[in-house]
């Protein structure tokens, strides 16, 4: 079977450059059910990676496939740039109720969260008059010349960005860059007092900087997840200096954390939302959601020949109804604290697990060398994500030093499932800890 597998990516890399791959095992993915996934051979899978936090309804919902199918069959292609269609005003409407001061904003759309964090960089500083945007490092915006410029991940390292982006310490309280501070809360601290008290009197004067965008949670900069109170304090700097807050929610957005959106937990306001990778369950859209005098800014045009399709439009709308309807966000809540629960027995027991932490449905499982030494070990963790495929359990790992393992299930899944996950995942930290897993089955896979 595996062999097989392995047949089809030598086929694949004769003709696919490796540029748009991440890969962490030899998957090659047939279809999908509900949390499961189904190779070319036909086994199956639990999803706990639902395509990069994106099928937060699981895979093939029926409502939101017979939506799709059924505005596909009336209209196949339509470019929203020259005509306007029901679904895609009906969504625009539909987020702007769920959005805080959603009366004072509109919607841009796009295909992904790249494009869409592009628009932020285009549009913030060109309405606002200033140059410079503050992001954070560990940060992952995307891939288009504009969004990797925002970004601060590792792997984003090699090409230079644009200059006029300043990115600062974002508090990774296991890892706080700050020497001596082992707690989150006091490293929340000392990254808001670098940033207003250094940053901003030094090399980036509050009248040249624009907005400070910030993830809720710094997923592939290694789940990180800050105290409510983070967001809140970054909302009292740009407010006290004129800025806008920019709220990156491409991938925990939508009810994973528990709420529709991540920043809601720290009970702020945004100037400007970003949504992507779940809104409509799998097929690409983006969305910038701003104050309205930004949105309609002609002087800079932000607009793509097939953005939205009313499709996918149509299956937004659908997902959206699906979240709220079968309650996935508060089963996101409920499932995640019991994961949680679980995982920090699991840490208890491995001394190689030093880390446990998320909300909702998007939780961080750090893997060391040892608890005392904190060294990071990803070599350890390439090896558990992909001992727990082999056993029957897609996963994925993050962070900055590429030894964070990522559980991102899809919403849908109950607390058989988690178990499940659970076991599979504790076996795979046993045979890697006891030396079943060779260097050999990991080299051909090097993840982030």
């Amino acid at each position: 079977m595996t062999q097989d597998l392995f047949t089809f990516l030598d086929r694949e890399y004769k003709v696919i450059g490796g540029s748009s791959q991440i890969r962490f095992y030899p998957a090659v993915i047939d279809r999908g059910e509900g949390a499961y996934l189904y190779d070319i051979s036909g086994r199956r899978y639990l999803d706990f990676n639902a395509s990069w936090a994106v099928a937060n309804t699981g895979y093939g919902h029926p409502k939101i496939v017979e939506a799709a199918i059924e505005t596909y069959r009336k209209i196949s292609s339509l470019s929203y740039t020259t005509f306007s269609h029901k679904s895609i005003v009906e969504l625009a409407e539909k987020l702007l109720e769920l959005t805080p001061d959603g009366d004072k904003k509109k919607v841009l759309f796009g295909h992904s969260g790249s494009d869409a964090n592009d628009g932020v960089f285009k549009l913030v500083p060109y309405h606002m008059r200033r140059p410079r945007l503050i992001s954070f490092i560990g940060s992952y915006h995307g891939q288009t010349m504009g969004s990797y410029s925002l970004s601060g991940h590792k792997a984003q390292s090699k090409i230079i960005g644009f200059p006029n982006i300043v990115k600062v310490p974002y508090p990774y309280g296991y890892r706080c860059p700050f020497k001596g501070i082992e707690s989150q809360k006091e490293c929340e601290e000392a990254c808001i007092d670098f940033l207003e008290n250094y940053i901003l009197k030094t090399i980036a004067p509050p009248e040249t900087v624009a907005g400070i965008i910030t993830e809720p949670i710094q997923s592939d900069g290694g789940d990180i997840v800050p105290t409510p109170n983070f967001l809140k304090e970054l909302r009292r700097i740009a407010d006290e200096n004129n800025m806008l807050l920019i709220v990156d929610e491409v991938k925990v957005g939508v009810g994973r954390t528990g709420r529709f959106y991540a920043f809601e937990h720290s009970n702020i306001k945004p100037d400007v939302i970003v949504l992507g990778k779940p809104l409509a369950s799998g097929l690409p859209i983006s969305v910038i959601i701003l104050p309205s005098e930004i949105a309609d800014n002609h002087d800079v045009m932000h607009l793509f020949t097939l953005a939205p399709h009313p499709m996918i439009a149509t299956a937004a709308i659908k997902t959206i109804e699906v979240i709220f309807e079968e309650k996935l966000i508060d089963n996101a809540a409920e499932i995640g604290e019991y994961l949680l629960r679980k995982l920090q027995d699991l840490k208890n027991r491995h001394e190689i697990i030093g880390d446990v932490r998320g909300r909702g449905l998007i939780i961080g499982v750090e893997i060391v060398k040892d608890k005392k030494s904190r060294k990071p070990s990803a070599k350890d963790t390439a090896k558990i994500v992909y001992r727990a495929w082999e056993l029957g359990l897609i996963t994925a790992y993050t962070g900055l030093y590429s030894n964070v393992i990522e559980l991102t299930p899809p919403l849908i899944i109950n607390k058989e499932r988690a178990d499940e996950a659970l076991n599979i995942l504790s076996q795979a930290i046993e045979d890697v800890e006891e030396g079943k897993v060779s260097d050999e089955k990991i080299k051909r896979f090097v993840g982030w």
